[in-house]
């Protein structure tokens, strides 16, 4: 199989690491008594939901600090068995310039050697396998790579999520995933 061909993509937050779970954290220690039970992705219909959340991802060492998520690293220890040139691709916030930086330096202390790529459009980064837990950022790489394959680890925001070349991991189905994979080589290498 051609170097090319082993390019895998894995993404940060959501599949790496817990942004969603720190997120809610933070926020509940930032709600007053009087303010509604919400959750980091219910920013409709409350502007100071977004206020706080900026403030929280500007804090030092907030991203560097997040919590790792063993679904993205049960898929990233298939890949690295298998010889996938891994990298991991995140997309960097416009808002919050330091998280560019904390990102890569949660990747140097979580996955050292790993190559990062911190971009504004996932959907532009060349890859054969994507791992990523947002479905506007899959179908978006997708629309550049028709035979690319997915795998996305299970979140609440990605249930129901279907596309052929797309799979769910949940943590019961690593079989699935293994099997997709070889496919996926067995493909590149007879090309």
């Amino acid at each position: 199989m051609r170097k090319s061909e082993r390019v895998a993509l894995v993404d940060m937050d959501g599949t790496l690491c817990d942004y969603e779970g720190t997120m809610a954290r933070d926020l509940e220690r930032l709600r007053s008594p009087g303010d509604p039970a919400v959750l980091p992705e219910d920013e409709e219909g409350h502007p100071w939901l977004h206020e706080r959340r900026a403030l929280i991802r500007r804090q030092p060492g907030w991203w560097r600090n997040l919590p790792r998520l063993k679904l993205g690293f049960d898929v990233l220890g298939e890949l690295q068995s298998r010889h996938f040139e891994v990298h991991v691709l995140t997309k960097g916030p416009a808002a919050a310039p330091s998280a560019w930086t904390e990102k890569l330096e949660w990747c140097q202390h979580h996955l050292p050697g790993v190559p990062v790529t911190v971009t504004m459009d996932k959907g532009l980064v060349y890859g054969k396998v994507l791992v990523d837990d947002w479905p506007p950022y899959v179908e978006r790489w997708l629309q550049w790579r028709p035979r690319g394959l997915v795998i996305l680890p299970a979140q609440r925001w990605n249930e129901g999520f279907s596309h052929p070349n797309a799979l769910r991991y949940d943590g019961s189905n690593l079989a699935q995933v293994r099997e997709a994979l070889a496919r996926l080589q067995e493909r590149a290498e007879a090309e």
